[in-house]
């Protein structure tokens, strides 16, 4: 390991117990053969139900393989999860993947959801006078910092003229984003389903511009290294199970979004507004989505968000 990846994972490893404070992880424990542990997110509906209806753990249980589940509350903090060996598979948007290797996080691409740029967006109040991206130029834009919607953010910013610079970040948490919009405290929130579609339909909130056309929205499921080499055949059975989930949801996106409706703490039909706005497909990675990533991470390298320029074609076995 070079000096300047050290210095990154020490940083990195410094910032956890700010960023996974409240968080219930396992015992941070090295690969284990008999273990998969999963890293989650509330919104990640596909990996919720499946945790839900148990079908993964009968899958695995003739491996002797043990399922346990840990939520996070968004992309960096379970990538941080990940780079310490407190999970060993999760799945996250486009830009974590990128802050993390650039601060030393060892992991590997394993599959990704195709586009959904329905599924993130900007809003504002109804009543605000921002009527255009171009209005944004000088407010203060919330969002989840190394979150999918930096990157949407920054896209949408140079589509329409304006760069990062132009805006004034505000790197707040999905409930404490949407409490400051409600108390015009910022003046714009970038943000994803389901909260985007709750922010429209609970919320004094309209769409200003979602990114189509702007960014592909990826989402990715993530594996620990040495976790991916070792059990492969884990990893195979969970992409699986996670491909018949997301065809379930398809096809039955009404019903899905009832299951869901305790568990997110949303309406059924502010759920089902959101379901409707991911694809739920899953493919292997591939050049074209590494090549997407790498001019993500070239972009934040510009920036200056990230301290050094990394390779995304690295985080793939060989």
């Amino acid at each position: 390991m070079n000096r300047t990846t050290s210095r990154g994972r020490r940083t990195f490893l410094a910032t956890l117990p700010a960023a996974l404070a409240g968080i219930a992880l396992p015992s941070w424990a090295k690969f284990a053969d008999d273990q998969f542990r999963i890293g989650y997110q509330k919104a990640a509906s596909t990996l919720v139900l499946l945790k839900a209806k148990g079908t993964l753990e009968k899958r695995l249980a003739p491996l002797g393989v043990k399922v346990t589940w840990t939520e996070f509350p968004a992309g960096p903090q379970l990538l941080e999860g990940l780079n310490v060996g407190a999970i060993d598979f999760g799945y996250v948007g486009e830009a974590p993947p990128v802050f993390a290797p650039a601060a030393g996080a060892d992991f590997v691409y394993t599959a990704y959801e195709v586009p959904t740029p329905r599924a993130e967006g900007v809003v504002v109040a109804k009543d605000s006078p921002i009527k255009t991206v171009a209005d944004l130029k000088g407010k203060k834009v919330a969002f989840n910092r190394g979150s999918d919607v930096h990157w949407f953010i920054i896209a949408l910013l140079r589509k329409h003229g304006l760069d990062y610079g132009d805006i004034q970040p505000a790197y707040l948490a999905p409930a404490d984003a949407r409490a400051a919009l409600e108390r015009q405290a910022i003046d714009a929130w970038a943000i994803w389903d389901p909260f985007l579609a709750a922010a429209q339909s609970q919320g004094n909130a309209r769409l200003l511009a979602d990114a189509q056309g702007v960014a592909s929205h990826h989402q990715f499921f993530l594996s620990q290294r040495e976790y991916a080499q070792k059990r492969k055949d884990v990893i195979a059975i969970t992409m699986d199970e996670l491909g018949k989930e997301g065809q379930w949801i398809r096809q039955n996106v009404g019903v899905a979004a009832a299951q869901l409706a305790p568990i997110q703490g949303l309406d059924a039909a502010t759920i089902q507004t959101g379901l409707q706005h991911y694809e739920h497909v899953y493919r292997p990675i591939d050049a074209a989505v590494l090549d997407e990533q790498q001019r993500i991470a070239d972009t934040f390298h510009e920036l200056k968000l990230i301290p050094r320029k990394i390779t995304t074609k690295d985080a793939v076995l060989a």
